[in-house]
């Protein structure tokens, strides 16, 4: 694994555990890798629109690190000392706006601003696909939230370059709307 990778595994890995933020009861490094896997799934997308390796390990450490200033207090001046400009750039992208409830936090401007980072729209993507597995795999209470925010969540983010990920989200909800 890349060096930029592994310090950002190690670095996120640590802020969760520091924080004591757990994922459904477990380490919070169960969810971190699972979006690395996502991000791994769909790099190709990264390769046939940039083909930069640089880039593509900067993606794949921000994998790590996207939830550390969303959940651990940490700035993205922090992310960016424990990391790079790149990386820190995704994890600022990916961290949620202020808000009393789920709509506040994923607002507008929120979409808006992550469409500006490349590749954002992507990780986003990548966590999206890993929470709405791991609800599907737990029949957790968040996979109806994931399904009924599916809509509005992929017009808000759509890009055309992403759309294998955005046709993987769509097949999950819509196989799993239809169950529910």
């Amino acid at each position: 694994m890349e060096y930029i990778i592994e310090k950002a595994r190690n670095y996120a890995i640590s802020c969760h555990k520091n924080t004591n933020h757990l994922y459904d009861g477990k380490p919070y490094e169960v969810h971190l890798n699972m979006v690395f896997n996502e991000a791994l799934n769909f790099i190709g997308l990264i390769k046939e629109i940039d083909g930069c390796d640089t880039y593509l390990n900067n993606f794949l450490a921000a994998a790590w690190v996207h939830d550390v200033i969303e959940d651990c207090r940490e700035t993205y001046n922090d992310v960016l000392k424990a990391t790079n400009k790149e990386v820190a750039d995704l994890a600022y992208a990916l961290t949620n706006e202020k808000g009393k409830n789920r709509k506040e936090r994923a607002s507008d401007k929120y979409y808006q601003d992550m469409k500006k980072v490349p590749h954002a729209v992507l990780l986003k993507i990548c966590d999206r696909i890993a929470n709405l597995k791991y609800s599907i795999s737990t029949n957790s209470r968040m996979l109806k939230v994931y399904i009924d925010e599916n809509t509005n969540f992929c017009q808000s983010l759509y890009q055309a370059q992403y759309g294998k990920a955005f046709n993987v989200l769509d097949d999950l909800t819509t196989h799993y709307n239809e169950k529910i």
